[in-house]
């Protein structure tokens, strides 16, 4: 189990803010540094770190020692050889936590199609929230290795007797990673009713028939309407009276 449960979950090294290099002797006096600046990786942290694992993926040709004829050196076959190998590749095998905060990642690292088992040791900086709403872990740490493990053998004679590159190269880690929150959400929840779709009606179902509906009458079935009786005219009224007083009728 792990102390910190902070650090469960998935998360994705963010390259832009992220440090994976070297450093070494050069003539046998001065130190020379570089770094790789196309690296893409991820780790699955797991409550016991047991089921955790980690994997790390560097394109060898984007190496970067601040020197285009260092670099293109570098990317020969005297060296990295990126035409024919052109990714360095670590896969964890197992993630322990020695002390809080401090962690043993062991692994297998290849160079140039060589594998050889590594264990790097890493310290946990902090877990912060950007203001971007990324959740992000700084983790550092370095491990020394004898380049001439994974067949990077190249090398010249000093005058002294001392050589040209020395053979022992410090792997350097900055590391920040962003949580992944999508990989983290569950994939039993309940559906939440509000979010569900109504659900179709299967395309066999039956329905109850419709209400019969009383056909429009036409004009022929109507009955014919009697025409309103004329009301006597206010005159003929009158001149009823009059005739009646005047002997008329």
């Amino acid at each position: 189990m792990t102390e910190n449960p902070g650090i469960i979950g998935h998360w994705d090294i963010d390259p832009s803010h992220s440090r994976l290099g070297f450093s070494t002797r050069h003539a046998m006096v001065s130190r020379v540094r570089g770094a790789f600046n196309d690296v893409s990786g991820f780790a699955d942290i797991a409550e016991d770190l047991a089921d955790s694992n980690a994997e790390v993926i560097i394109q060898t040709a984007s190496v970067d020692t601040r020197s285009a004829d260092r670099d293109t050196h570098l990317r020969s076959a005297d060296f990295f050889d990126v035409d024919a190998y052109p990714e360095i590749r670590f896969f964890s095998s197992a993630i322990d936590e020695v002390d809080e905060g401090s962690y043993i990642v062991t692994g297998e690292l290849t160079i140039r199609d060589m594998t050889k088992t590594v264990s790097i040791p890493l310290e946990l900086i902090g877990v912060e929230s950007d203001p971007f709403g990324n959740l992000r872990a700084g983790l550092e740490g370095s491990r020394r290795i004898d380049r001439k493990d994974w067949g990077v053998t190249w090398n010249t004679k000093l005058d002294s007797g001392g050589v040209l590159v020395s053979d022992k190269i410090t792997l350097e880690f900055e590391l920040s990673l962003i949580k992944n929150v999508a990989e983290d959400a569950p994939t039993d929840a309940p559906e939440n009713a509000a979010s569900v779709a109504p659900k179709a009606e299967p395309a066999n179902t039956e329905f109850p028939p419709p209400p019969p509906v009383k056909p429009a009458e036409t004009p022929a079935d109507k009955p014919a309407e009697k025409a309103p009786e004329a009301k006597q005219s206010d005159a003929q009224s009158s001149g009823g009276g009059l005739g009646k007083l005047f002997g008329l009728r």
